[in-house]
């Protein structure tokens, strides 16, 4: 949709859907769900050309979680992500195979979930080689905490196996893996309640066992980590950034006893991400599928019982996205581009206006393939820069290719970021 039809239908969802209650828990209410399939998020979400490889996992996870069901859709998702699962078995990291693990047994029966067992064992296996490499690289694993946590999120789930004993070693609030670039990680914390509760629901059912020392350990920590989330929240309601804050509400859906009522307004954080919704905020499909679930009221802990999931009582209208305007008249702009490790590399690009960050890299690269040269890789987030004049990102080392504007960090990827005539763009060689 264009920008100019957005607006109008923002203020009308902001008058019309009403939170269903006034509880932690606040979602769209039922009566208004249908308004919800004029949202350029669904569209984001079900657009072919977007849903492929592993960002169709949390487009199929969401849509099931919050009950939208069309059929031929659902059979394209997950076509798409078993044969991206069968085509990159051995590349895909632990969170991507766990991802994949959730979208495929979510809201299924039993009997269906039960074909989906070889995913939790290859899973077992990848686990453990995130906490091997932890051993070995002072303590940082193959990826990163938020995969870890979606990890065990998967694995509790679908009663794979893992060590309690381990869950608290590792998942202590204080830990580094949890901060980036000095900041808390408001994402990965969230990711970190969301798989902390699902092992403590476990050890109080009996179903797997735990001392009374590993269960007072989880309650700190997930205690720590939602206050932690909350020192986060902005005057808006945003927690984090708007795209941390829908997997930060699912936190909080959860977690009520560690919190009081007057540190949260949910409604003030749901009226605001309907907003930014409405602005066009959320262009990549796995931002969108993020936060779907949280508007619904849904956790990703609901992705095991079929009677948790959505009703699927409303049908989808699936439209082509319209392109975003230009936000001026002229076809090209200038920017100014730099990368810098020890020294200091610029250049001045011109692009086609509505060019994305990676586009001005390629020119960049056109230009003098010696100095911007750079790699990258897809990844449920759009393409990741691996490496610039072949210096390469390591986890082991918690290095990593930063992305500026005007000397402030980007919070949205190379290929999402949208980038303007006379910006200060920068690559820095930096760590975590």
């Amino acid at each position: 949709m264009r920008q100019s039809q957005l607006l109008p239908l923002g203020g009308l969802l902001l008058f019309s859907l009403i939170p269903s209650q006034l509880g932690t828990i606040c979602e769209v209410s039922q009566e208004n769900y249908s308004c919800l399939t004029l949202l350029p998020l669904l569209n984001t979400m079900i657009n072919s050309k977007y849903s492929r490889e592993i960002q169709a996992a949390n487009v199929l996870l969401s849509l099931r979680l919050v009950g939208i069901q069309d059929q031929s859709l659902e059979r394209h998702l997950v076509q798409e992500v078993k044969k991206n699962e069968e085509k990159k078995a051995l590349n895909l990291t632990s969170g991507q195979l766990a991802l994949v693990t959730l979208a495929l047994g979510a809201c299924q029966n039993s009997d269906e979930t039960i074909t989906h067992l070889h995913l939790v064992s290859k899973l077992e296996k990848k686990f453990q080689e995130e906490i091997e490499n932890m051993v070995i690289h002072d303590g940082n694993p193959l990826t990163n905490y938020y995969q870890l946590s979606l990890d065990v999120l998967a694995l509790c789930l679908f009663n794979g196996n893992y060590s309690v004993t381990e869950v608290n070693e590792y998942f202590i609030p204080e830990n580094k893996n949890f901060y980036f670039g000095g900041h808390f990680s408001v994402d990965t914390g969230a990711m970190a309640v969301l798989a902390l509760t699902c092992v403590k629901r476990r050890i109080i059912n009996g179903q797997i066992k735990a001392s009374e020392m590993d269960l007072k350990h989880i309650t700190n920590y997930t205690e720590s980590l939602v206050k932690k989330i909350l020192s986060e929240k902005k005057e808006n309601g945003l927690i984090g950034n708007i795209f941390s804050t829908g997997e930060a509400m699912q936190a909080l859906f959860v977690s009520s006893n560690y919190y009081n009522q007057t540190e949260w307004n949910c409604q003030e954080t749901l009226h605001t991400v309907l907003r930014e919704i409405s602005q066009g905020s959320f262009r990549m499909p796995t931002a969108a599928a993020q936060v779907l679930p949280a508007l619904f009221g849904k956790t990703y802990l609901d992705a095991y019982n079929s009677s948790s999931c959505g009703s699927g009582s409303f049908n989808i209208s699936i439209q082509e996205p319209l392109p975003i305007e230009p936000n001026s008249s002229s076809s090209w702009i200038s920017v100014n581009y730099t990368v810098k490790i020890n020294e200091t590399y610029f250049t001045n690009v011109t692009v086609e206006n509505g060019s994305f960050f990676l586009d001005v890299m390629k020119r960049a690269q056109e230009i003098n393939e010696t100095v911007f040269r750079f790699t990258y890789v897809e990844s449920s987030w759009g393409p990741y820069i691996t490496s610039v004049q072949g210096l390469e990102a390591n986890n082991n080392e918690r290095t990593y290719w930063e992305l500026l504007s005007d000397g402030k960090p980007l919070s949205q990827g190379v290929g999402s970021y949208v980038v303007q005539n006379g910006e200060n763009l920068e690559v820095r060689w930096s760590k975590y």
